[in-house]
């Protein structure tokens, strides 16, 4: 079977303590009054449902055989009709309104419970999901898609499942098994320690399968978050597996995955087909020996030291109640089922909520606005795990210069901004903004202040319009428009048959990279930031669209400051100052011609780039 990997997520998971009491005391307290009334119900339905054959009991001795007194348990004798007509007749209308009772029970019952169980379901997705979204970068850079898509979906169904199913059927057999032991105990104390015999080796051998199956649970959420991993993981990379003809190795690992999940599962049915023939095995034993010891000791006399007299009456009542008896502790299993199962889920749900965010707000931490875009970096140093990937990185732009970071890959250009960003935080020194320091402004007016345009940008699968209006969702459609026009994106927008319209498929996959890329762009111009980010927007697209994309940075960037991570060193020559990063420190810094005359790092990036020499000297490989 696969093995889960020790991650953060995991190491939380298995801090859950009680997590289907946490699940009730969280979220169905919140909901009590449907729990309550749906319980109500099923107690009024099953308890209803044990009246037919008590009357049918009754009605033979006092009616038919005419060997005793019209009676029920709890009732008193002179509120019964004493004619046997009568009797009949209210016999008939006991029996009825049992049955209706139980219907009425039982719909009222489905009802309730499952608004109440679907009611948490729904909050716990979107608990989850939002407690998800409040967690940093470094998390995802951690979990992979398909686990999490796990938990948010397969994980939070299994505690519906536990919620609406396994309370209710739990409730069921603890209002049948106490109902009627109580109406068999008073009928005939003796012939009902017969039937109950077996009920403390049915509790001992529940305890035993529950201790057996509960890590096998585990295993199987665990499989199917890796199963899960493994689909998400070879869809989202289809064009490259179909380009490399690689489905009979994706086919592969698949199969792999699914194998150990069918392993995983075929360990919990044999155990459960273990345990459900056992419990069915008991209570037909128990059913057995009521039958056979009830009918001895109607034509035989009271057998095996027995005494007393047993009647017809209670002898059929004792056969129905047995067999209604035998029913509900052979569904024990299932319950036991439905309960590891949430369980298991309860810990990874619950798991994934108690992650805490490393990049938080502090307490007293003020909105960020009115801004100019000044911004300092000082004596920064970062690492993703121990070892620092930026060191001392420190200089200050004035607010609307325009800086490019360049350097070889790996240097750190992208991570020195998404710290400005608070994607994560600087382990050492400080970054600021106007001269307050990120971390004491409130995220999101942070990042409403600085546009991001990636490499591969996002798009959601929606139209055009939509894609352009993300994060400014009030913003009129002229509005939309205009910023389309400002990214050089308006003129193959109107050429497409829908116009803004047009749905662009997930991801965007009916646009090519520059349409992506202009849409990018226009979402940005529409966010009006104060600081724009430009994460090598154009490293991978021709060279018309390269001149299309770069001119609408050019107007985007006008009066910002701008920061552009480039590949390209054309595309940055222009800027008020150029960061060479080496290593993750910045090793050179200057306008293009001076970085040229200093003939450092950057000057031999360009000359490699201009074709001038064919390759970097050794002295920079080990870099690059």
């Amino acid at each position: 079977m696969a093995s889960t990997e020790d991650t953060p997520f995991d190491q939380y998971r298995a801090d859950v303590d009680r997590p289907l009491l946490r699940l009730f005391r969280e979220y169905g307290l919140p909901r009590l009054r449907w729990f309550v009334a749906g319980n109500l119900a099923n107690l009024v339905g099953r308890g209803a449902s044990l009246l037919p054959p008590l009357v049918l009991g009754t009605a033979i001795d006092a009616i038919f055989i005419g060997d005793g007194t019209y009676g029920l348990p709890l009732v008193p004798e002179t509120w019964f009709p004493t004619g046997q007509v009568e009797q009949f007749w209210l016999s008939v209308g006991l029996i009825l309104g049992g049955f209706l009772l139980t219907a009425a029970g039982t719909f009222l019952w489905g009802v309730t419970m499952n608004r109440f169980a679907h009611g948490v379901m729904h909050a716990v997705r979107t608990d989850t999901f939002a407690a998800m979204q409040a967690l940093d970068m470094a998390f995802f850079d951690d979990k992979q898609t398909g686990e999490v898509m796990s938990v948010l979906n397969n994980d939070a169904s299994n505690l519906e499942t536990f919620l609406d199913d396994a309370l209710s059927e739990g409730l069921r057999i603890v209002v049948m098994i106490l109902g009627i032991a109580g109406i068999l105990i008073h009928l005939n104390r003796q012939l009902a320690a017969v039937t109950l015999v077996l009920v403390p080796a049915m509790g001992l051998f529940t305890w035993w399968f529950m201790r057996q199956v509960e890590p096998l649970y585990k295993q199987v959420r665990s499989d199917v978050g890796s199963l899960n991993t493994r689909l998400e993981n070879a869809l989202s990379g289809v064009e490259l597996v179909k380009t490399t003809g690689t489905e009979d190795y994706e086919t592969g690992r698949v199969r792999e995955a699914s194998n150990d999940l069918y392993e995983s599962n075929m360990a919990v049915l044999t155990l459960s087909y273990f345990y459900r023939p056992g419990m069915e095995l008991l209570a037909g034993l128990s059913f057995a020996a009521t039958f056979i010891v009830g009918g001895l000791w109607l034509f035989q006399g009271p057998p095996l030291g027995l005494s007393g007299e047993l009647s017809v009456g209670e002898f059929v009542t004792f056969v129905f109640l047995t067999q209604r008896f035998v029913e509900p502790l052979s569904q024990a299993s299932n319950i036991v089922d439905w309960y590891e199962n949430a369980k298991a889920s309860g810990e990874r749900v619950f798991g994934l909520m108690d992650v805490p965010p490393h990049v938080v707000e502090a307490d007293d931490a003020d909105s960020l606005s009115g801004v100019d875009g000044r911004v300092e970096y000082d004596d920064v140093t970062f690492g993703y795990d121990e070892e620092p990937v930026l060191r001392d990185v420190d200089f200050e732009v004035a607010p609307g210069e325009t800086v490019g970071l360049v350097g070889p890959t790996g240097a750190g250009k992208s991570t020195v901004m998404k710290l400005l960003m608070r994607l994560y935080d600087v382990d050492e020194g400080a970054i600021r903004i106007d001269g307050t320091d990120v971390r004491d402004v409130t995220i999101p007016s942070l990042r409403s202040a600085i546009g991001y345009v990636s490499q591969d940008p996002f798009l959601f699968d929606g139209t055009i319009a939509e894609n352009i209006r993300y994060g400014q969702f009030d913003a009129s459609d002229e509005a939309v428009r205009d910023a389309a026009r400002a990214a050089e994106a308006h003129e193959f927008i109107a050429d497409l048959p829908e116009g803004y319209d047009t749905r662009v498929g997930e991801r965007g996959v009916k646009l090519s990279g520059g349409q992506r890329q202009r849409l990018a762009i226009a979402r940005v111009v529409l966010q009006d930031p104060a600081v724009l980010v430009l994460d090598e927007a154009t490293s991978s697209v021709d060279t018309e669209t390269e001149v299309l994309i770069q001119r609408s940075m050019d107007a985007v960037s006008a009066d910002r400051t701008t920061f552009v991570i480039a590949h390209r060193l054309s595309t940055v020559k222009d800027a008020d100052t150029i960061l060479v990063l080496e290593d993750g420190a910045v090793v050179e810094r200057g306008t293009h011609d001076e970085l040229l005359t200093v003939d450092g790092l950057y000057a031999t990036l360009w000359r490699v780039q201009a074709g001038e020499i064919e390759a970097l000297p050794d002295r920079f490989l080990e870099s690059v």
